[in-house]
């Protein structure tokens, strides 16, 4: 007799762990049909209970590493839970940030700045976790050495590492040349020039590839089970075409060459983070250093991992997923800055803002009314953030004004700073006067990160040398004008006031 039951699943981190969990049930006899719902976190089976028990279908979802919880047990989510998670993200982005740790580790453009570059490693060895779960079993049933299927004349040392070794190499090649073609693209996308994508577009890639890499991060935390619904997705035509080929190949080789091309979370945003680096080479080295952080875990180490049980993967999971939250705000951080469109503080003001509507949203109400009035509330916390975030910026920029050195000589403002390797000095000018900022680079006061000074809102791209250099604009308005270095680490701000405060003329 067919019946047909709803199970809660819970452990769920992308939508590979959907497909992995719809392609076991549907293979397991006495199972008529499963559909699995990564965004619902749910599991619609239809099943022939005269051959299968549904004791045997939740220990069949169990056994591949999730958690089924049944309708009478389901429980809301742990809002203390949510919260620390939440309150360390924030507190260690601003450490790092603080100390400016998350500007060396967030990629930057170009290949040769040398920073950077080590973090993808690090994302890499972190999400390998994540990577372990979903593609397990595929590496191990590749990773069974050659002589178990009847080749006994290969009984050399490594005759067990050899196909190990082919599975994830065929993986990194197959993420190198995604990396080249996404660099190339960004590269074309910039108009085939050196200089890649345009500092606008540069910023917005960077948006995007931090939006996906925080969403990713909180999806792999399972905090806010509403945020999967903006996880990228492959075609299911394309993953199904993929998967048949994968499924058919029989060298450990290829098979990680097509398992390369089957999208996880953490691939999907370095996909992007690749395409952002405008070149060809810098988007190679990306997506290279990045597999190659994937391959520890994937050789052995995930053995380890797997002895020590599910409870440790999950604490290593959390921690992974932590810093990729953290990382994906760096990105967002530049983005923000190379764009002008997201300033720093701005940020923070959202993200924290975002937390505490995302606490109240996971609040099961269980009457309709009060669904929508959190919903209300969390709206007007982060519109009310925007707006505190105004008034701040407005008095900021008059206590700032006394702050800064203006003298006018000959109807033009004359302002003076000194470069300083690690920040960006903040200025006040007057509104409708030419202004003549002079700044004095020190020896050692240039890097690379600092020596070029973007100020989009008056089309200003400047390179410093050492000693004086001179900036020349007009200010059209009054307000805050962010400035940053060329890759968005380094921030300023030129507060503009009105004509009328006279406090600058």
């Amino acid at each position: 007799m067919d019946k047909t039951i709803q199970l809660n699943i819970g452990g769920m981190t992308c939508v590979n762990c959907q497909n992995k969990i719809e392609k076991t049930l549907n293979r397991k006899e006495g199972v008529i049909s499963a559909s699995v719902s990564y965004n619902n976190a749910t599991a619609d089976i239809v099943y022939d209970e005269e051959r299968i028990a549904m004791k045997e279908i939740i220990a069949v979802i169990e056994s591949l590493g999730y958690e089924v919880i049944l309708r009478k047990k389901a429980a809301g989510p742990n809002i203390t839970n949510i919260v620390c998670i939440l309150v360390i993200i924030v507190s260690l982005y601003l450490m790092l940030q603080s100390m400016g740790i998350l500007n060396l580790l967030a990629p930057s453009q170009i290949a040769d700045t040398k920073m950077g570059y080590g973090m993808l490693f690090v994302v890499g060895l972190i999400t390998s976790v994540h990577c372990i779960a979903m593609c397990g079993g595929i590496n191990l049933s590749q990773c069974i050495p050659q002589m178990a299927q009847g080749e006994a004349d290969d009984t050399g040392r490594l005759a067990a590492f050899r196909p190990a070794l082919a599975y994830n190499t065929g993986r990194v090649l197959s993420y190198t040349a995604v990396g080249f073609v996404l660099g190339l693209a960004g590269f074309l996308i910039g108009g085939g020039t050196e200089a890649g994508p345009s500092i606008l577009l540069q910023g917005i890639l960077k948006i995007i590839a931090g939006l996906f890499m925080v969403i990713m991060g909180i999806n792999m935390l399972g905090l806010f089970p509403w945020l999967r619904k903006f996880t990228i997705r492959m075609p299911k035509f394309l993953a199904r075409k993929v998967g048949n080929q994968k499924a058919k190949a029989t060298r450990p080789f290829i098979v990680g060459i097509l398992n390369g091309f089957m999208p996880c979370g953490p691939l999907q945003s370095m996909w992007i983070v690749a395409l952002a680096t405008g070149n060809p080479f810098a988007g190679t080295l990306s997506m290279f250093l990045f597999s190659l952080g994937t391959v520890p875990l994937m050789l052995g180490l995930g053995s380890i991992v797997s002895a020590l049980g599910r409870k440790f993967t999950d604490k290593v999971m959390t921690v992974g997923a932590v810093l990729v939250v953290v990382l994906g705000l760096a990105i967002l951080s530049q983005g923000g800055a190379l764009s002008g469109w997201l300033p720093p503080d701005l940020l923070l003001v959202l993200v924290i803002a975002l937390c505490i509507a995302g606490v109240i949203l996971s609040i099961p109400f269980e009457k309709r009314g009060l669904k929508n009035m959190a919903k209300a509330v969390a709206l007007v916390i982060v519109v009310g953030a925007y707006v505190l975030w105004s008034f701040q910026g407005a008095l900021l920029q008059n206590n700032s004004a006394a702050d800064t050195h203006v003298e006018v000589v000959d109807g033009v403002q004359v302002v003076n700073s000194t470069l300083q390797s690690g920040r960006y000095p903040d200025i006040t000018v007057q509104a409708g006067v030419p202004v003549k900022w002079v700044i004095d680079a020190p020896e050692g006061s240039i890097n690379g990160c600092n020596n070029r000074i973007l100020i989009q809102d008056y089309g200003i791209e400047y390179t410093f040398h050492m000693g004086e250099n001179i900036i020349e604009f007009t200010p059209a308005s009054a307000g805050t004008v962010h400035y940053s270095c060329w890759m968005g680490m380094i921030r300023g701000n030129i507060f503009v006031t009105d004509g009328a405060e006279g406090d600058v003329a």
